[in-house]
């Protein structure tokens, strides 16, 4: 079997009103963070050739999983390319904006005293699109991860206590501490020696599997399904797919480095078939040191700095004022069904789609919505449904949600039900 290698074998080294919409149109655009991220967040299946698979001990899909729960790589180095495919229509960057503003993030592009070098604003980048990233790490306090764009480049380092981002083309620079990236309180601060950032976008095989590998239960059928050969390294490749009817998931594939169990590739096919809806894999990696060189930086002449402590002290821009909000929005969230068919629903408070004539973020998003939506009536009465090649939700007209890995059909008798 031929390698499953990209095409892209570069080395590795290298004034109130505002903000209630703002918060209004956090509101609306969590159906459409909930398709985004979502389907980062359930798994991957890669084209395999037939022939050429490495010849590897027989394992059980139960003793690749531990082997993947074992792995404790540390150091590494690569390139890795990801690729997202929800069937989404082009949205001109509406969608960073939006996304940005669901999540809390202070540092929107373009928003007063926010900053573009911003990780938790540039890393929603990664939920369209085929993107190239460099990766290195070396410990839990040493990490760094390069966006690679057409005559730019966005960098997110972290070195000890000190978390940078820096993006080339504005030559802005973002600091922050690591206890204000992961935005926590002072209650809620983690020991120093769990001081890694967090992520708010799976970035890596890794980041994808861990969050696929907790889908696994009685209704998930788990297989290994072979060898394979990712970025020149021996793999097995562990196959997880759901066992119940109406779930848009078709398979989740992932290859497994055969001597680390690290997972070098993280694919999802859909059930309606066709290209895969997210794949993401090492085209190059090492397991050696990096240098240390790697995770300095000194921001750039002329360049302008934001600080993360200032924009948090502001209430209009501080993240944990922003994911307040949201979280009230969410309270009362609930899960229904189970294993792949679990649909999320929550209620906005009677309101249901915005409309143009809201005018701002939330008539723009409400017009996007509104280009894809299918109309449905049911015992619940009538509401919309929008669809991705992953991720549907169901937004009734009185304001109620609900969305997950599943069909529309599935949608309508769940709101039904819930009457």
């Amino acid at each position: 079997m031929a390698p499953i290698d990209s095409d892209d074998n570069r080395t590795a080294g290298e004034g109130e009103d505002s903000r209630a919409g703002r918060r209004k149109a956090a509101r609306y655009v969590v159906p459409v963070a909930v398709m985004g991220v979502a389907a980062a967040t359930i798994g991957l299946v890669p084209a395999i050739a037939d022939s050429g698979d490495p010849d590897l001990p027989k394992v059980t899909a139960e003793q690749l999983i531990e082997k993947i729960a074992k792995s404790d790589v540390e150091q590494l180095s690569g390139t890795v390319k990801i690729t997202t495919d929800l069937g989404l229509p082009n949205l001109g960057g509406l969608e960073s904006g939006l996304m940005s503003g669901m999540s809390g993030a202070p540092g929107a592009a373009g928003e007063e005293g926010g900053s573009a070098a911003d990780p938790s604003a540039k890393l929603t980048e990664l939920v369209s699109g085929t993107h190239t990233l460099r990766v290195a790490a070396d410990g839990p306090d040493r990490q760094k991860l390069s966006l690679l764009e057409n005559a730019a480049e966005y960098s997110l380092i972290h070195d000890g206590k000190d978390v940078w981002g820096y993006d080339s083309a504005s030559n802005e620079v973002y600091h922050s501490t690591t206890s204000e990236a992961a935005g926590q309180s002072e209650k809620q601060k983690k020991p120093e020696k769990q001081s890694k950032p967090e992520q708010d976008v799976p970035a890596t095989p890794k980041d994808f599997a861990d969050q696929a590998l907790k889908a696994v239960d009685d209704t998930t059928s788990v297989t290994v399904d072979g060898t394979a050969q990712v970025a020149g390294r021996d793999a097995y490749r562990l196959v997880i797919e759901p066992k119940q009817e109406g779930s848009t998931v078709g398979a989740v594939s992932i290859a497994v480095d055969a001597k680390t169990g690290m997972p070098l590739k993280f694919t999802l096919t859909p059930a309606s078939g066709g290209a895969a809806v997210v794949d993401v894999g090492f085209t190059q990696v090492s397991f050696a040191k990096p240098d240390a060189s790697t995770f300095d930086f000194t921001p750039p002449k002329g360049a302008k700095v934001t600080e993360g402590d200032e924009m948090a002290g502001a209430p209009e821009h501080g993240r944990e004022t922003a994911g307040a909000d949201l979280a009230g929005e969410l309270d009362g969230l609930e899960v229904i069904g189970e294993g792949w068919n679990s649909i999320a629903t929550f209620d906005t408070g009677g309101q249901g789609l915005p409309t143009a004539s809201a005018g701002g973020d939330a008539g723009a998003l409400g017009g996007f919505l509104g280009s894809f939506g299918d109309q449905v009536k049911g015992d619940f009465g009538s509401g919309t449904v929008f669809k991705t090649r992953l991720v549907n939700a169901l937004i009734t007209d009185d304001g109620k949600v609900y969305a997950g890995a599943v069909t529309k059909d599935a949608l309508v008798k769940a709101a039904d039900a819930a009457q």
